[in-house]
């Protein structure tokens, strides 16, 4: 039906329809035959399609979520980021209060959403964050999401997203810090793979350090 809504071809929304359900295979060998038995499988997190199929599905989540904050409740202004399994709620106000309303209720319909489409949030594995111009240090307050297995949720001094790592200021300090130690420990530990007398080659070496520390250093800007 998904399928359908996006106007994919129609052989597109029949081949996924039955895709991998009331398959069963048989075995032989030589005049031996096994018994036949069921061969349906569930699309885990490591199958290839299983982005793209997570993607289509999540995507009219979305938009159901779109209408109903714009037709029902037009005083939040939420902006959401999917990657595959890892969402990301972004508000951009001028009051911490303000942006924690905004994350309460967008998150709340989110899950109730999701519950109704089959599916699940790991509430534990939620975060706040909050950026601020503010020359001098504050104190945000905590998000209380409101849920039965969740935490208050206290803001973050770092945030880690998608390997880069974030501070309040967007100074990146921590993230040129992490990335330049994992990058002098790796060149320490290379030290054991030979030597100026014996152990791999220099042009060896060259090619580790090529391929190994500089994608660490410049994280892997140049591939």
């Amino acid at each position: 039906m998904i399928l359908n809504k996006a106007e994919f071809d129609f052989k597109v929304s029949c081949c996924f329809s039955n895709y991998l359900t009331d398959r069963s295979t048989q075995y032989m060998w030589n005049s031996y035959f096994l018994p036949s038995f069921r061969t349906d499988i569930d699309i885990g997190q490591e199958f290839i399609l299983s982005p793209i199929l997570s993607a289509l599905y999540i995507v009219s989540i979305f938009h159901i979520f779109k209408k109903v904050t714009q037709n029902l409740l037009p005083s939040i202004s939420v902006s959401i980021l999917s990657l595959v399994d890892d969402g990301l709620f972004i508000s951009q106000e001028k009051s911490f209060m303000k942006s924690n309303a905004n994350f309460f209720s967008s998150y709340n319909i989110i899950s109730f959403l999701f519950h109704q489409f089959g599916l699940a949030i790991e509430h534990s594995k939620s975060k706040v964050f909050h950026f601020s111009r503010a020359t001098k240090n504050f104190d945000p307050p905590p998000l209380d999401l409101g849920l039965l297995d969740s935490s208050l949720l206290r803001p973050k001094d770092t945030w880690r997203y998608l390997e880069f790592i974030f501070d309040k200021k967007l100074s990146f300090y921590q993230h040129i810090h992490y990335y330049s130690n994992k990058a002098l420990s790796t060149i320490k530990g290379m030290k054991i793979l030979g030597n100026s007398t014996r152990g791999i080659l220099p042009i060896h070496k060259y090619l580790l350090y090529r391929m190994c520390i500089i994608s660490i250093a410049f994280y892997r800007f140049q591939l």
